[in-house]
């Protein structure tokens, strides 16, 4: 009878069992450095929440950082259970003098603040968010390098067009008295207080005493310009009592629609304090319903009919009053500006 045959797997299979396990781990298992912090002569290593290791110079961590400044002075006995050959880079085995320090956050914040902190190339961070992580981070180590740094970037145009009210927290939180104020004038095409807006102060984290000068900002423009447009001295026509058509001297006006008018600009204020779309002679109030019956109120003696309103003279009030309002947060409530 013919030996049965052994077939090529079951050959390299016995020689797998034969030489017996691996000695040394796949290199998948390894630790890996991130590729810009893996110089063999920095003796510190971070490692982040991914997992992934930081060689930096214990030198800049205590000159950049305060939280690092005051660890580093103190006596830190060897981890006997640190196995440094478990440590490795693509480039490198050299081994750090301490055991790799966990820090509690992904690679997306702490490589843009160890590098700003090593003077590497300034880091991509394309979005406030970005930006608000790594401003946190470098509050939490006490290192105002990299604050100082990102501080120009929070207050861009593009930011302050598009979330002036997260700017406005920043700013708030760090104690800027120039980005606060520059943000808080961007905050007024914005409803604070409607519930279904986006813009919803519930999403945000501005401090309470920051809170209270910005919604006092909103209702002081809104309140003072409903003053002024029931001032008879800067509106004669429509708020004296009485007043006589400027034509016929005889007839009293009927300022329903002066009345009307000033009602929707309040309601207007109320939901874009800016108040852009006011005292403009082409779009935005213009439109109104109120405005052009305002416009077409006349006077009601037959052979008169002279118009209740100098549009242009209304106007042109109007943008004044709103021009004079106050654009920008008290900051009494600011320690200081750093």
């Amino acid at each position: 009878m013919a030996a049965p045959q052994v077939h090529d797997t079951d050959v390299h299979k016995r020689g797998e069992d034969q030489a017996g396990p691996s000695s040394s781990p796949p290199p998948s298992s390894l630790p890996i450095y991130h590729e810009q912090f893996a110089r063999e002569d920095d003796d510190f290593v971070l490692e982040s929440l991914e997992g992934t290791l930081y060689r930096v110079n214990s030198y800049t961590l205590r000159t950049t950082c305060g939280l690092f400044r005051t660890m580093l002075s103190l006596p830190c006995p060897p981890d006997p259970s640190h196995d440094p050959s478990q440590c490795t880079t693509s480039t490198s085995t050299s081994t750090p003098t301490h055991p790799p320090l966990a820090i509690h956050q992904p690679d997306a914040v702490l490589v843009p603040l160890l590098c700003l902190m090593s003077g590497l190339p300034e880091p991509a961070l394309p979005t406030l968010a970005d930006i608000a992580a790594v401003l946190h981070l470098a509050e939490i180590w006490d290192a105002p390098g990299p604050i100082a740094f990102l501080r120009p970037a929070v207050c861009t145009p593009a930011f302050l067009a598009s979330d002036p009210l997260r700017v406005y927290a920043l700013a708030a939180h760090f104690g800027w008295r120039a980005e606060a104020q520059a943000a808080s004038t961007h905050t007024l095409r914005l409803n604070l207080l409607n519930p279904s807006s986006p813009d919803a102060l519930a999403d945000t984290d501005i401090p309470g005493c920051a809170l209270l000068p910005l919604l006092a900002l909103h209702r002081t423009r809104r309140d003072t310009l409903r003053a002024l447009l029931d001032s008879p001295e800067r509106f004669l026509a429509g708020n004296g009592s009485p007043f006589f058509c400027a034509t016929c001297a005889t007839t009293p006006l009927d300022n329903r629609s002066w009345r009307e008018l000033k009602a929707r600009v309040f309601k207007e204020m109320e939901a874009r304090p800016l108040g852009d779309m006011l005292g403009v002679p082409v779009g935005g109030m213009a439109a109104w319903e109120e405005s052009k019956a305002c416009w077409a109120a006349v006077c009601t003696k037959a052979d008169c009919s002279a118009a209740n309103y100098d549009r242009v003279a209304t106007l042109r009030q109007m943008r004044s009053c709103v021009d004079s309002l106050p654009c920008q947060v008290e900051v009494d409530w600011l320690a200081e500006d750093i």
